[in-house]
């Protein structure tokens, strides 16, 4: 018999925020930002638990209304300064209290409303048959980059003097910050998402928007508002 693997999802959710005051909680097509992240990892039917990492008591409130565990983080971890990594060790080390240890961590940005239960389940199907230590989700891109240099300005990742068309950069791809998966062991070791054999999960344009100034949500707005329109129509 199989052992049944333990898979725990971490959502981060500070209550503070630059482009967006309590962005967590922002309401976008009439429900708050999180809630989609929580509803999609709650259908993916993979999470053993699904804990949100958070210093903000409405926070708090709205991943309890969702049904899922709520982990208070500290002030020294909680500033814009503060890396993700620093929340999930925290909630890690709080869980190994418990005696609990997971096999997997599924890392879920609440910022990523369109992001699907499916989506998390295909992601996470991928981690496991291709036997990956971790894994991102990623969104294709065609981007012409450059950086500023002191003699100017030098692309990053192509040739201008031989400028090739969008279509001969099929093999680029851009983080979207939807899905990571990592196992423990990966994490603990690199204190990192990412470590040892890489994988990634391509989702599209639509589904890969991350909240983070009121441009974002007002797209992010309309496009919800499309769906349930052609729903109707169908």
């Amino acid at each position: 018999m199989h052992k049944k693997i333990k898979v725990l999802a971490i959502v981060p959710a500070r209550g503070g925020s630059r482009g967006i005051p309590l962005k967590n909680l922002v309401s976008l097509a009439g429900r708050p930002l999180i809630a989609y992240t929580l509803e999609a990892a709650k259908k993916s039917g993979i999470c053993d638990r699904i804990v949100v990492s958070t210093d903000n008591e409405r926070i708090a409130k709205a991943a309890n209304t969702c049904k899922v565990e709520v982990m208070w983080r500290p002030v020294r971890i909680s500033s814009h300064r503060s890396s993700t990594e620093s929340a999930m060790l925290h909630v890690l080390g709080r869980l190994q209290k418990e005696q609990y240890h997971p096999d997997v961590i599924v890392l879920l940005q609440a910022t990523s409303p369109l992001r699907t239960s499916r989506d998390i389940r295909l992601a996470y199907q991928k981690f496991i048959d291709e036997r990956l230590d971790s894994l991102l989700s990623v969104k294709p891109s065609a981007s012409f980059l450059w950086a500023k240099s002191k003699g100017g300005a030098a692309p990053l990742n192509y040739n201008y003097l031989r400028r090739p068309r969008r279509q001969d950069m099929d093999n680029q791809y851009e983080e979207n910050g939807a899905i990571f998966i990592t196992k423990y062991k990966i994490f603990m070791k690199y204190k990192n998402r990412l470590g040892g054999k890489i994988g990634c999960y391509v989702m599209d344009e639509r589904e890969s928007i991350d909240i983070d100034t009121p441009l974002d949500l007002f797209i992010a707005n309309q496009i919800i508002r499309f769906q349930k329109k052609h729903k109707h129509e169908k």
